[in-house]
């Protein structure tokens, strides 16, 4: 795949995560801003950093696997690793606009 195909397959990765909704917040974890990170290397091997909102988030695993599930079924990925961290820190300013106003951010 050339980087343009990395680009689309990043974008199309990222939407099928719109899936993935934070169990306490009730929106998805795209608009939330827990997803960092999204590179694609050999064309299909997909690696997505990513955050709670916070430390010990008891939703942490489920989040996890969820966004581990929705990037397999996007056609072209062939192996997906999922990364968290918390550098930096999730802050509400992290989210779209429209789900900050919806949150009473």
């Amino acid at each position: 795949m050339t980087p343009v195909d990395d680009a689309h397959l990043i974008d199309r990765v990222r939407t099928a995560l719109k899936m993935v909704i934070d169990p306490e917040l009730g929106q998805n974890v795209v608009d939330l801003g827990m997803i960092y990170e999204i590179t694609v290397t050999d064309g299909c091997i997909v690696a997505i950093l990513i955050t709670t909102t916070t430390r010990g988030c008891p939703a942490t695993d489920f989040i996890r696997q969820g966004i581990e599930e929705c990037a397999w079924h996007v056609d072209g990925v062939e192996l997906v690793n999922v990364r968290l961290t918390y550098d930096p820190p999730w802050l509400p300013s992290m989210m779209t606009p429209e789900i900050a106003a919806l949150l009473g951010q």
